[in-house]
Formats: C-alpha cells, sequence, structure tokens
C-alpha cells in the first residue's frame, strides 16, 4: 500500500509528514495556524506507526478530554480487525496502549488551554505505536516493551491500521456526542489494565501512585493511599 492508496472516513484527511518529523508538533502548528478540524497528520517509519488528530470540541476541556478515550478505544478496535483473534489489548491510564500485556505505544495531547472549564480553540491527540521493535533491542529484553510484529501482528500494514483507526475512533466521537461520556467510559473500563492493583502515572507534572479504584464520570483516574483517595483529571497528561 502507497500513500496515494490511504483512504480517510468523511470529515478526517490525512497530510503525511517526513520521517523524523513530530507529528503531533506538526499538528498543533497547523491547528495554532486555524486549519480545519480532521486533519490527521500521520508518519510512518519502517517500526512506527505516528499520527495526531486535530479536534475542535465544542466543550470545556474537562469534557473535551474523552477524545483520549476515543482514540484509545478506535486503536483497540482497529487492531482488533486487522490482528489474529488471540491478540488481546489493554488500556492503560491515560495514555498506554498494550498488547497481549506489554506495552506497545501510547497517547499525547495538547491543547490551547489547560484550563478545565474553558472551551479550547484545538484538541489534539496524538498516538504512537511500535511496528517493529528499535534497532538492537531484542524480543524479551524489556517484558514490558515490545512491538506488534512480536505479537503475532507480522500482517498488520502500518496504512490500513491507520486507516482502520481513523474510521473506528470517528465512531466513538459520534458516540460521544450522541451519548456523552457514558458509553466511552463503560469501553474504557473493559478494557482498562491494573484497574484494582496498585500503580504508579507518569504525568508532566511528575509521578502519583496508588491503588486504582476507578475513574470518575470524566475519566479522571482514582488513587487510594490508605484512608485518602485523589482524582487526577485527564487534563493533567497535557503537554505544553
Amino acid at each position: 500500500m502507497t500513500l496515494v492508496d490511504l483512504s480517510f472516513p468523511p470529515l478526517l484527511r490525512g497530510e503525511p509528514v517526513l520521517e523524523g518529523v513530530d507529528p503531533l508538533g506538526h499538528a498543533v502548528s497547523r491547528a495554532v495556524m486555524g486549519c480545519d478540524p480532521g486533519l490527521i497528520v500521520h508518519n510512518e517509519s519502517g517500526d512506527r506507526l505516528q499520527t495526531a488528530l486535530v479536534l475542535t470540541p465544542e466543550a470545556p476541556l474537562a469534557d473535551a478530554m474523552a477524545m483520549i478515550f476515543a482514540v484509545a478505544i478506535g486503536f483497540s478496535d482497529a487492531l482488533g480487525a486487522l490482528a489474529p483473534p488471540e491478540v488481546g489489548v489493554h488500556l492503560d491510564w491515560p495514555n498506554g496502549l498494550r498488547v497481549n500485556g506489554a506495552r506497545v505505544g501510547g497517547l499525547r495531547a495538547a491543547a490551547s488551554t489547560t484550563d478545565p472549564v474553558a472551551e479550547p480553540d484545538w484538541l489534539v491527540i496524538g498516538l504512537d505505536i511500535a511496528m517493529t521493535l528499535p534497532d538492537g533491542m531484542e524480543p524479551g529484553e524489556d517484558p514490558d516493551q515490545t512491538a506488534l510484529s512480536e505479537e503475532g501482528c507480522t500482517e498488520v500494514d502500518p496504512f490500513r491500521l491507520l486507516e482502520s483507526w481513523s474510521r473506528h475512533t470517528l465512531v466513538w466521537i459520534n458516540h460521544w456526542l450522541d451519548d456523552g461520556m457514558t458509553r466511552l467510559h463503560a469501553e474504557w473500563r473493559s478494557k482498562a489494565f491494573s484497574m484494582g492493583e496498585e500503580v504508579t502515572v507518569s504525568l508532566p507534572g511528575g509521578d502519583h501512585s496508588g491503588l486504582f479504584v476507578g475513574l470518575d464520570e470524566k475519566g479522571g483516574i482514582l488513587l487510594r493511599t490508605g484512608d485518602d483517595t485523589r482524582l487526577i483529571p485527564l487534563t493533567e497528561m497535557l503537554e505544553a
């Protein structure tokens, strides 16, 4: 498959960037310049699939961060449609993507504001997936890090995965527009990794540890330490 074969659903369109260019940074630049929503910036190198989606959600930032769940579940559904049936996908809060228990990639996010009650001019969600292990890394060297090629997905083409992810993500965005967070919340919980266990969440502002007891109605994580339960909202994962 070549770049000219890429097909995105209505309202979404692709913009390739050269290898070595950060799709998230490029998408943020395009968003700042006022591009229309639905832009998918993508970079398919030999070992990674990297992409970023520009959105303009008409909602307060705290609610719009539900797009993190839409993008993550969209990846899960896309891989499920292309990979062998025994391949399992799970999700780390807020941004980790796991295949058969090991981390295969993750999400990033940036917005025009970090104020949870403000409506952002734009929100960019980035997706980064390891297609193969980095050069010099042996299989099993890091049990918590893997690549699609190591998990029975050698036949998964990055271009087909990108197309499938765009379609499934758009479906989940529409679910959010129609029904709010309820369906996204339930689907994400069904794929959650380490819920009910002790976790450490690494965010731009620092690390947070505790017992992962659940999510709040906006997708924030609830961590319990002793008798204290803390809420960490999804907005905490935003990059500057």
